[in-house]
């Protein structure tokens, strides 16, 4: 268990399987075919079970709730400075901390996604102005998820508001790099916040690409 635990191959044999049976279940018509993609995100259900920390039913569940091709998700955060400390949510579902965001929206630009989790999750306004980063989440020490995952680093300006929480947040602050709280790392780890206080030192830095 801890060697499969440890060996990030398992995730991505995990994620291609379940990438293979909603292809399938999306595109294949024929009952028989269909029924061995059923079978398919059932094995996948139980691997993630296995190694993650959720029942292979709650996963089943989470993958019913996708339909069509399986592409990775977009994730997006906003990175707010105010006098060089940085704006976090504190989230109701873990009581932790993590950049204002969330998934971009069919019909949504990632500008149009950041500034509005923002404003949303933290009462503020914000003007998107630089993408600071696109990374990988699997590449950062996320914990897994069942899909893969973009997420976009946005620098957003602060242009007024004021803090106020939402269904989703119950605290608005901002932190400076050697006061960060315990951090929603699902959302964000403490060293991809502390590359953005390196951005912010070096404005004149390229995007960072995974």
């Amino acid at each position: 268990m801890a060697a499969a635990t440890n060996d990030p191959r398992w995730l991505e044999w995990t994620r291609r399987i379940a990438a293979i049976a909603q292809n399938g279940l999306a595109y294949s018509e024929g009952v028989f075919d269909r029924e061995r993609y059923l079978e398919l995100r059932r094995i996948a259900a139980e691997m993630m079970g296995a190694y993650g920390d959720a029942s292979p039913e709650r996963i089943v569940q989470l993958f019913e709730r996708q339909a069509g091709y399986a592409p990775p998700k977009v994730d997006v955060r906003g990175v707010v400075f105010r006098e060089g400390r940085i704006l976090l949510v504190r989230e109701r579902d873990d009581g932790r901390w993590a950049l204002p965001g969330g998934w971009v929206d069919a019909g949504e630009s990632p500008r149009q996604a950041v500034e509005k989790e923002i404003r949303e999750e933290s009462g503020y306004e914000t003007r998107a102005v630089k993408l600071l980063a696109v990374h990988d989440r699997d590449r950062h020490g996320s914990p897994p998820l069942p899909w893969a995952v973009y997420r976009l680093m946005i620098r957003c300006e602060l242009l007024g508001g004021e803090a106020t929480t939402s269904i989703e947040t119950e605290g608005v602050e901002f932190f400076s790099e050697n006061e960060l709280p315990a951090l929603s790392e699902g959302r964000g780890t403490p060293g991809e916040i502390r590359r953005m206080f390196e951005h912010l030192r070096h404005p004149g830095w390229p995007t960072d690409l995974d």
